[in-house]
């Protein structure tokens, strides 16, 4: 007995220094195989990029939603009083049938399945993800063992219908890990799919058997690399105008589509941009077949506004008299005749009265005086027949119809060209800018959000000015007749307190087998405008497609509606004053960085303009806008010193300027609603720090309407006497 139990140590002990010497067991690394076993890994998200406005407003960006997840293993319940895991797989099917998008019947084959399989948990695909608080705690009102919560992020786009074929969407895919990150599918979202996603980091610890964190082990943590922001030139507020406007339109009068663009001249940046029909992009309804950016991607028949640039060609060539005069209604060439648009003309004119009446005839003849290969030159020069060069894919280049003469006649007044609503735009800023066209961009910037580095940064870009600014001067007067003359066919495009200039469209639409639709319903109605005439601010075209109009509405009613009431209200949000607009004048931002405050108030106001100060003493360290913008008189600057804040009375501002406001004075200013200021929590006069909250709360000017009119209604129930 002795000799065998000694003989059984001697062989145990040889085993443990052949283990420890060795650290190998029946061919298996022990170091490794403890490693797995205790070693745990848990991975921390990382956010997708935020799309953001100009002024920093959330376009799209990640929410904090709930994921839930069914623990069907018994193990889960093991030394615990209470169930945790499903015991009840038909009445947890029962409940949660009536909270997420699956039957019973699904719910059961669900758990069913797995609980056979010896699984420890399952999830429940798309239907179990997304979930916000309120279902949430919807569901855990119910009490159902096994059914738990993980925290999960959504991509949400708060504005709901705004810009959708621009911005698009991502949707969520699972992977083969069965984990499911959002992959962008439509518009900018899948454009920079690659920079919106980021990089998942991970913490990986030593625990025991159960999950708990063993004593003393280490714990290495890789953060997660949110995906980069993307910084777009559109105005939130602008955005929203059109977003209204357009809406507004389209329940009245029920167009095929609408299109439209509103954009800074003096930049190219594209303030706003949107079409009808749209979609919702957090649950997609109204989502059709037709995914292209219809600004970008689509070409049309521009009609009588591409007349804007035949006009700009002539004058530029020295051949435009306004006062010659010309036989409207037809002109032939060949076997074709060519005629005004209510057949008969209005007899002998003038070329001004036969711009104004918006004459193909008179484009007839001033092709004539230009010269079909010049003109030619010239619409090359304003940039149609090729790609503006825009930061967006699948741009379309548009043809130029220059196969014979008679094609050549209908180009001039937007017949047989194809063009896209961004060329037309891109060229009206020629116009607008004093002979300087400027390349149309809508990303201003895109930020790594994990270092703030700027990884691109996209600036105005000066094409070859294919006009004078003599001529560009000359073209606006002429437009903004179109809309003072009596014979104007713009007449409805006039703004309240502000001048306005562009030129009306009429034109017919392709069929898709050849051939034109015909009739007053069947007809693409445009106009492309700019304001103010003085110093333009903002380009707007806007396009309508095959309105149902009534037998006494005509197609500038449709394009109107939209013009002037995003036109108006964007001037006033940019705080151009509508007061004496006709008598204010461009003014070049002196420099003032460095002047004494009180000084460089005083130069500012005598040159007109209004100043707003932050910090009351020391010289100025910053200004908006900066030295040698161009602005104009009774427009607002600020000016930044030292010193105590005194709160300004911010009555009647816009957002835009409460935004340049907070960001450089550098207050927790709360911004509530849109349009415009009506209340603050702390008077004007008020002296404020850092650490001071203020809230300001803003109205549209249609909400104040609202409001009074409630409050004119309420005082008329008054017992009178």
């Amino acid at each position: 007995m002795f000799l065998l139990y000694g003989g059984l140590f001697f062989l145990l002990l040889s085993r443990f220094v052949f283990i420890q010497y060795t650290g190998t067991a029946e061919g298996q690394e022990l170091s490794t195989k403890a490693e797995n076993k205790y070693s745990r890994e848990q991975t921390l998200q990382a956010s997708r990029g935020k799309i953001i406005d100009r002024n920093g407003e959330i376009i799209a960006q990640d929410t904090l939603s709930y994921k839930m997840i069914a623990v069907i293993s018994p193990s889960a319940s093991n030394n615990s009083s209470v169930q945790r895991h499903v015991t009840d797989t038909a009445k947890t099917a029962k409940v949660l049938s009536n909270y997420i998008d699956m039957t019973e019947q699904e719910i059961i084959s669900l758990l069913d399945k797995n609980i056979k399989a010896e699984k420890y948990q399952v999830e429940f695909g798309k239907a179990g993800r997304d979930i916000n608080n309120q279902l949430m705690e919807e569901i855990k009102s119910n009490k159902l063992p096994g059914i738990i919560f993980i925290e999960d992020l959504k991509r949400l786009y708060p504005n709901g219908q705004f810009a959708s074929h621009l911005i698009g969407f991502a949707l969520k895919e699972e992977k083969e890990d069965g984990t499911a990150e959002p992959v962008g599918k439509m518009g900018l979202e899948y454009i920079y799919d690659e920079e919106l996603t980021g990089t998942p980091g991970k913490v990986e610890f030593k625990s025991d058997t159960k999950g708990f964190l063993l004593p003393n082990a280490e714990k290495m943590v890789t953060k997660a690399q949110d995906g980069l922001d993307i910084q777009l030139t559109l105005d939130k507020t602008i955005q929203n105008f059109l977003e209204e406007s357009m809406n507004k339109v389209q329940e009245k009068y029920e167009p095929e589509k609408i299109t439209a663009v509103v954009a800074d001249p003096k930049t190219g940046k594209i303030l706003a941009m949107s079409q009808r029909p749209t979609f919702e992009p957090n649950t997609r309804e109204g989502l059709s077949t037709n995914w292209l950016n219809e600004v970008t991607e689509q070409t049309i028949e521009p009609g009588s506004t591409f007349k804007v640039f035949t006009l700009a060609s002539a004058i530029e060539e020295g051949v435009w008299a306004p006062n010659a005069r010309f036989k409207s209604g037809s002109y032939t060439i060949y076997d074709r005749t060519i005629r005004d648009h209510n057949v008969v003309g209005w007899g002998n004119i003038t070329y001004l009265e036969g711009f104004q009446h918006s004459s193909n005839v008179s484009m007839a003849y001033l092709l004539n005086q230009i010269g079909e290969e010049t003109f030619n030159e010239y619409i090359k020069l304003f940039g149609f027949g090729q790609k503006t060069g825009i930061d967006l894919p699948n741009e379309a280049s548009g043809i130029i119809a220059d196969s014979g003469p008679v094609e050549r006649i209908t180009t001039t007044f937007g017949q047989g060209t194809t063009v896209t609503p961004i060329q037309m735009v891109q060229g009206m800023t020629a116009i607008a800018n004093e002979g300087k066209m400027m390349q149309p961009y809508i990303i201003e910037q895109i930020v790594n959000p994990n270092t703030n580095e700027v990884v691109e940064n996209h600036k105005p870009t000066e094409k070859k000015s294919p006009i004078s600014k003599e001529t560009a001067q000359q073209v606006k007067e002429i437009l903004e007749s179109t809309i003072t003359s009596e014979i104007g066919t713009a007449k409805k495009f006039k703004l309240n307190g502000y001048t306005s200039a562009g030129k009306t469209g009429t034109a017919q639409i392709a069929k898709p087998g050849g051939g034109y639709y015909w009739g007053r319903n069947d007809f693409l109605y445009s106009f492309i405008g700019m304001a103010p005439v003085e110093d333009p601010q903002l380009i707007v075209y806007i396009m309508v497609h095959r309105p149902n109009l009534e037998p006494t509405e005509s197609g500038s009613e449709t394009t109107s509606e939209v013009f002037n009431s995003v036109t108006e209200r964007s001037l006033k949000y940019l705080n151009i004053e509508p007061e004496n607009t006709e008598l204010a004048k461009p003014i070049k931002m002196p420099n003032v960085i460095g002047e004494n405050i009180i000084e460089s108030q005083s130069k500012l106001e005598a040159e007109g303009l209004k100043t707003v100060v932050i910090g009351q003493s020391d010289k100025v360290e910053e200004q908006y806008p900066v030295a040698n913008a161009s602005t104009i008189s009774n427009s607002t600057v600020f000016i930044k010193g030292q010193g105590d804040i005194q709160l300004p009375n911010f009555k009647g501002w816009s957002k835009r300027n409460i935004m340049l406001y907070k960001s450089l004075s550098k207050l927790p200013i709360e911004i509530v609603g849109e349009g415009f200021v009506t209340e603050q929590s702390l008077t004007g006069g008020s002296i404020v720090t850092a650490d001071t909250p203020i809230v300001v709360k803003l109205a549209t000017p249609d909400e104040v309407t609202n409001m009074e009119t409630s409050k004119e209604e309420s005082l008329t129930d008054l017992p009178q006497d």
